[in-house]
C-alpha cells in the first residue's frame, strides 16, 4: 500500500508544481499587459483563468494533504480504519481511493 501512496504523492507534487507554474504565467502575462479586467473584455477570461487554476492549485494541495494523512495512517497502524466508526474500510474502497479516511457508510 504505501508504494501506492507513494505514488500518489508524487503525482500530486508533480500536480502541484505544474499549477504553481500556470498560475504564475498567468499571473506574469496579465502584469505585462495594459488589460483592465473591470473594463476589457478579455479582462474577465485573465480572472477567471487565474481564478480556475487557483481553484486547481487548491484541490491538489488537499489532495497531497489527504495522502499525507494516510501515510501517518499508515505509520500509526490506523490505516484502513474509519475515522468516524472505526470499523475497518473496504479492500476494494481503497485500491479506488488509497487515502480514503472513512468506510463507505459513514462516507454517504
Amino acid at each position: 500500500m504505501s508504494g501506492e501512496l507513494e505514488a500518489e504523492r508524487v503525482a500530486a507534487l508533480a500536480q502541484i508544481a505544474a499549477l504553481t507554474r500556470q498560475f504564475d504565467e498567468i499571473v506574469a502575462a496579465s502584469q505585462a499587459s495594459n488589460a483592465d479586467d473591470e473594463h476589457d473584455p478579455e479582462g474577465a477570461t485573465i480572472a477567471f483563468e487565474r481564478q480556475q487554476v487557483a481553484a486547481l492549485l487548491d484541490q491538489a494541495r488537499r489532495r497531497l494533504a489527504d495522502v499525507d494523512a494516510a501515510v501517518t495512517a499508515v505509520e500509526a497502524g490506523t490505516y484502513g480504519r474509519c475515522e468516524t466508526c472505526g470499523r475497518p474500510i473496504g479492500e476494494e474502497r481503497l485500491a479506488a481511493r488509497p487515502t480514503a479516511r472513512t468506510c463507505i457508510d459513514c462516507a454517504r
